[in-house]
């Protein structure tokens, strides 16, 4: 993307309130992200063109590479998702990112040290077997992971790591030399701006990235409020696989991989179960429709589809189906009788006019207010 046209992308993104979603619908909606910006500009801060400016020159100092949705090495995975990132931030071996065979490993952070060698072991095996591990370098399983998958493969084994900070900021501390090998032997990314510290809501959203690039997600080690259980319902909503260690009904961290095969997920005891599943869901992925298409989000400008205005005639109200709780977009459209491009104009309006909010797992609810 040329530099003029990244700057504009990172200025709006980078707007308060404004989200991937919000982006790709202003996107949709206006001739150029220029012209969002303009429009947006009029009821929130926008940053400064010398602050986009001055980021792009510290990724390029720091040699991190700024990728966006419409740049060819975009992740093909990501794209299919409604909230995908517009902008990543990646340090290390951008050509990772397009290698399909991929799983996410994903568990406690204060795992047994029966956990983290599991992790660690499967982790191994599968990258000796070309499968991609991904995690988000957090304490005890994340981490077991990435040291299991960058020891395969005589010590050079690659792996991928989702930061919930800025991807030029190692966390947790201790795990900067992780941090660094990672960056030679393979690839950090983040979806948040250079410099951003932990702050505990970023991490649940870091999560749908990597259920996001995966065809399947690995759960080693969970309790049953986990955020390792957060990222499975993800994937699960994103049509992946997920695969999860069984444990002893006596030890807690293993009640929430418990519950998910109880609830349908694939039991795996060795990486060659897994390895079995592979050829199914790599198939079912390739194959299955994606909810982003079907809203046409990268079409033209909504001006300039004909008919875009067109509305059924059984109609019902967004404000008699919209709660506070939130509801699933595609119910929405089901519930409201709209078309996906219909419901999308619909729902920018409110988003603009601040009475609708995006929560996580493809939600969309009411704002609450005050009583």
């Amino acid at each position: 993307m040329e530099t003029e046209k990244l700057i504009n992308w990172i200025r709006l993104i980078n707007t308060e309130t404004i989200g991937p979603i919000s982006f790709f619908k202003l996107k949709q909606r206006y001739d150029s992200i220029e012209d969002a910006l303009q429009e947006v500009s009029k009821r929130h801060n926008v940053p400064s063109k010398k602050d986009a400016e001055e980021e792009i020159k510290k990724a390029e100092k720091q040699n991190i590479k700024i990728l966006s949705f419409e740049d060819e090495g975009y992740p093909k995975h990501l794209r299919h998702l409604v909230d995908a990132p517009p902008i990543l931030y990646i340090k290390g071996n951008t050509k990772l990112l397009t290698q399909e065979q991929a799983l996410s490993v994903v568990g406690a952070r204060n795992a047994s040290i029966n956990g983290r060698k599991q992790a660690s072991r499967l982790s191994y095996d599968l990258t000796e077997n070309d499968i991609l591990i991904i995690s988000g370098m957090a304490r005890g399983i994340d981490t077991a992971a990435h040291k299991g998958a960058l020891y395969a493969n005589n010590q050079s084994g690659a792996t991928i790591a989702v930061l919930g900070t800025g991807v030029d900021v190692p966390y947790p501390s201790e795990n900067a030399p992780l941090y660094e090998q990672i960056s030679e032997q393979g690839a950090i990314i983040s979806e948040l701006p250079l410099g951003t510290q932990p702050q505990s809501n970023n991490f649940p959203r870091r999560n749908r990235i990597v259920a996001g690039l995966s065809l399947g997600t690995l759960v080693v080690e969970a309790t049953l409020n986990s955020g390792s259980l957060i990222t499975a319902r993800l994937a699960l909503e994103q049509g992946k696989e997920i695969f999860a260690i069984p444990g002893s009904p006596l030890e807690g961290r293993s009640s929430g991989c418990n519950k998910l095969i109880k609830e349908g997920a694939i039991l795996i005891e060795n990486y060659e179960d897994i390895l079995k599943e592979l050829p199914l869901f790599l198939t079912k992925h390739r194959e299955e429709s994606h909810y982003k298409e079907e809203l046409g989000l990268f079409d033209k400008p909504l001006d300039k589809v004909k008919n875009y205005g067109d509305i059924p005639e059984k109609v019902t109200p967004l404000s008699d189906v919209l709660t506070e709780e939130g509801i699933l977009i595609d119910d929405l459209i089901q519930l409201s009788g709209l078309s996906g491009t219909a419901l999308s104009t619909e729902l920018l309006k409110l988003e603009m006019e601040n009475k609708i909010q995006y929560l996580s797992g493809n939600k969309v609810a009411l704002v609450k207010h005050k009583r």
